[in-house]
């Protein structure tokens, strides 16, 4: 038994996440066993239902009363009714997204879970007239969620995505040595 004040830490490092599994259900085996596999189910369910644009399965999994919510370039949204706003916006206006997690990282101590992970984030515009698919974009963005543990299984209290900036190396290496930067760190007119 822990000393009083000490929590037991469950911890999981993976350089990915697949989610290839024998039951659907996102973790490996047949069933969840450990706060690890349930928490990982519950953050893949979160990106699983963004990307199905299921505002009502995303509406599940976030706790209910005080929770926030950064999404890259948003301010702080605070409050259950302003974070499912901001979902059902995003929702509402991407054509197709898909995310491909990797870097992933699960801490478990008592009844708070901390999942940080690197979003591979591939989205589209709209389709083309012709019908043909619409533009896609890739993007990078590190996140970091925090998971309650309730009755009802693991919740979303938290959930903050960083952007992160582009390693310009390969279009330094073009330019001449007597070329001018403009910028900070490679980017043209500075941050």
């Amino acid at each position: 038994m822990p000393a009083a004040g000490t929590y037991p830490c469950a911890c999981l490092r993976t350089s990915s996440s697949t989610h290839e599994d024998h039951d659907g259900s996102g973790v490996s085996g047949l069933s969840p066993r450990t706060d690890i596999e349930l928490v990982e189910q519950a953050n893949t369910a979160f990106y699983e239902a963004i990307e199905r644009g299921d505002h009502e399965a995303m509406s599940e999994l976030w706790l209910d009363g005080q929770v926030s919510v950064v999404h890259p370039g948003w301010p702080v949204l605070r409050g259950r009714s302003e974070v499912l706003r901001s979902y059902a916006l995003i929702m509402a206006n991407t054509e197709y997204i898909q995310f491909f997690l990797t870097d992933v990282e699960i801490d478990v101590v008592a009844d708070t879970a901390l999942v940080t992970c690197t979003e591979n984030i591939l989205s589209g515009g709209p389709a083309e007239e012709d019908g043909s698919v619409g533009p896609l974009i890739g993007q990078l963005v590190v996140a970091t969620n925090v998971f309650r543990r309730t009755e009802d299984g693991w919740r979303v209290w938290s959930h903050h995505g960083s952007p992160v900036l582009a390693d310009r190396d390969d279009e330094d290496d073009e330019e001449g040595p007597d070329d001018e930067d403009d910028g900070v760190g490679g980017l043209p007119g500075g941050l």
